[in-house]
């Protein structure tokens, strides 16, 4: 069986993600008055944090390439407000996830797994988890499924704080944690979503980087290190996820998990659209 916070992950995550794959949360922050998506995203994802500058967003988000957050952050700020932001996010969230869900939307076990799912979201220690921290710092809505959709992110982020400190732990940086995944996962660098867009020398060079340190092979491919680096980069992230739910009573557990996985397959049946 998979660790508590593995499983819990995989039923999470695809709550959280009709975040960025559904087409309601980006047309509800672009109709902010945004001219690209990615501004959306910046400002939905950062404004947990309030207007900090760039280089705040810049470390806390940590996979971004250099001055990628800087086109962005604090230029959305000119268009709209933190607060507005998070309204608009968690309107269109809201509304792809009950467009998705359908009946599931109006159950009880979706109401039992908001509840559940927000004791855990909100008991983890904030110390170290900006991004967790920040959301922490906002009221957690009454209606169902924007309390279980808030919930969802409040894990969802708190994971990746710790991920990010994982990564840190492994002395792997921000590209090369796109790198490292790409690889694993069998994808050329280049082809892989959130780095193919980079100038070819610049994302060679982070491979070169890789290989030099003995986690990329001659082939282009994980090496035996970069595969256990990995490993431990996943294992740590968990360890570092599992004291969110360490509230939760083995009962509760078992509830949180049966009443979320018909959600979560329902959502993964199209791809959180």
């Amino acid at each position: 069986m998979k660790p508590t916070a593995r499983r819990l992950h995989l039923l999470v995550e695809p709550i959280h993600m009709v975040t960025y794959f559904s087409d309601e949360p980006e047309e509800a922050i672009m109709a902010l008055g945004f001219r690209n998506g990615w501004d959306a995203y910046f400002a939905g994802r950062a404004a947990p944090l309030g207007r900090a500058p760039a280089e705040v967003v810049h470390a806390v988000f940590y996979n971004f390439a250099d001055g990628e957050v800087a086109r962005h952050i604090p230029r959305v700020w000119e268009t709209t407000t933190p607060e507005a932001a998070l309204a608009a996010r968690e309107q269109g969230c809201v509304a792809a996830l009950r467009r998705i869900l359908g009946d599931l939307a109006d159950g009880p076990g979706l109401v039992r797994a908001a509840d559940l799912a927000t004791k855990a979201a909100t008991s983890a220690p904030t110390v170290g988890r900006a991004l967790y921290a920040g959301l922490r710092a906002l009221p957690v809505p009454e209606e169902p499924v924007a309390r279980l959709w808030h919930a969802a992110t409040l894990l969802r982020e708190h994971r990746g704080d710790g991920h990010n400190a994982a990564l840190v732990t492994a002395g792997i940086g921000g590209t090369e944690a796109h790198v490292l995944h790409a690889l694993s996962e069998g994808m050329p660098a280049e082809k892989f979503g959130r780095v193919h867009h980079l100038p070819a020398a610049q994302l060679a060079a982070v491979v070169d980087g890789m290989r030099a340190r003995g986690l990329v092979d001659d082939s282009g491919w994980l090496s035996d290190a970069g595969r256990a680096t990995k490993e431990r980069v996943e294992v740590l992230t968990d360890e570092l996820a599992a004291p969110a739910y360490d509230i939760l009573q083995p009962d509760e557990l078992d509830q949180l998990v049966a009443d979320l996985e018909p959600i979560a397959a329902t959502l993964d049946a199209v791809g959180s659209r």
